[in-house]
């Protein structure tokens, strides 16, 4: 029995961040696995233990300290994960870190596992310290943690072959044995019907109609380029609307408002969240196209979600995007004009020319990027020998 021991997620079930959807999945495809056991970290106000698709799901009781609840968590959860391996002699675990939060406290853990013949599998993420929201202190430990992380590490575990690729070049002095496995997505249309109640009332709500939109669903965070899109889209002549759906922070809205005069233009409608997965998807399979922004990080799991559920992509020309999509969409840079030049082409596609790029990007998540793929390429990186 191989024994998996996971941190870094907020836990299972009922979170929907990416991290907790990959737990998940991968918990759920392998819950009657013979020789595979999962013990997942589950950030709480409280210390127990509960069960879920077989997993044994360990609560990690977090204090109340702002910002740096997240490093603390992890800490706690990779004590907790050497406490259990040892009082019950597991053999020759794997801790699976998700994210590089935990660098300056790391190497300790790595060398009291590997003295319990335990190995410390890494997935880096994307470029934390990249991010805008970060003020530059925290960008500049986010790179320090990652590559103390790197360096300590038996495996990093790369979601994207761009990352893999950043960290064997950034950190070649420490030789990182490294691997890729992407992200994943259900290749599966949305179980609402077209006259569902629950999403005629939605577009009621919202002023929307099916195939009049595009649409954007993602984190509310200036690096992927709300500004641009917004800007872009008011600079075009479609009739369309423009929906987002994001967790709006009222300062960064604030900050757009002033920048592009958006509230002026009433084709572009702020949406608010949406976590009923079944709507969602449904909102995604009936937007006219969608738009992503995302330049920073590894396979996005809103990009998975598009190209499994939309016709018509439009992406950020960037590596990770390119490498995800392949030929399956449509690109824009952020020169002015670009996008809203590319906006007003889609409009006038025809159902033919989108039906085309709508079976590509299907069979590119079938072919590459469903869970059932992903987590059978785990099951064999699990289980193999190293």
């Amino acid at each position: 029995m191989q024994h998996i021991y996971i941190i870094g997620s907020k836990g299972i079930p009922g979170a929907y961040g990416g991290y907790e959807t990959f737990v998940d999945k991968l918990t759920e495809y392998h819950q009657d696995h013979p020789d595979l056991t999962y013990h997942v970290a589950c950030k709480s106000d409280h210390n127990s233990e509960f069960t879920y698709h077989n997993a044994r799901c360990f609560n990690v009781k977090v204090p109340n300290i702002g910002p740096a609840q997240a490093i603390w968590y992890d800490v706690a959860a990779l004590k907790q994960c050497y406490k259990h391996i040892k009082a019950n002699k597991i053999p020759n675990p794997i801790v699976y870190i998700l994210a590089c939060r935990i660098g300056p406290f790391v190497k300790k853990y790595v060398r009291k596992l590997h003295k319990l013949g335990g190995q410390v599998f890494v997935n880096p993420d994307g470029h934390e310290w990249l991010r805008a929201k970060w003020p530059a202190p925290v960008r500049k430990y986010w790179k320090v943690s990652e590559k103390l992380m790197t360096k300590h590490a038996d495996l990093m575990v790369c979601d994207s072959k761009n990352i893999e690729k950043y960290i064997l070049e950034s950190y070649a002095k420490y030789q990182p044995d490294t691997t890729f496995i992407a992200y994943g997505a259900e290749p599966r249309c949305s179980a609402l019907a077209d006259d569902d109640q629950k999403l005629l009332d939605w577009y009621a709500e919202k002023k929307l109609a099916p195939k009049d939109y595009y649409l954007v669903v993602g984190r509310f965070v200036p690096e992927n380029n709300y500004e641009t899109m917004i800007r872009e889209f008011m600079a075009s002549k479609t009739e369309k609307s423009f929906a987002l759906i994001t967790n709006v922070s009222d300062s960064f809205l604030k900050e757009l408002k002033q920048k592009t005069g958006f509230h002026k233009d009433s084709r572009i409608k702020f949406v608010g969240t949406v976590y009923d997965q079944e709507l969602l998807m449904k909102i995604r399979e009936n937007a006219y196209g969608y738009f992503h922004g995302h330049e920073v990080g590894g396979t996005n799991p809103s990009l998975l979600e598009a190209l499994s559920s939309t016709d018509l992509n439009l992406l950020l020309d960037v590596g990770f995007n390119r490498e995800v999509a392949e030929d399956a969409a449509l690109y824009w840079s952020k020169q002015p004009g670009d996008l809203a030049k590319l906006i007003e082409t889609a409009d006038t596609m025809t159902q033919e020319e989108i039906a085309q790029l709508a079976v590509k990007a299907k069979n590119r998540i079938a072919t590459a990027y469903s869970w059932e793929y992903i987590c059978g390429q785990y099951e064999k990186l699990f289980l193999q020998e190293r």
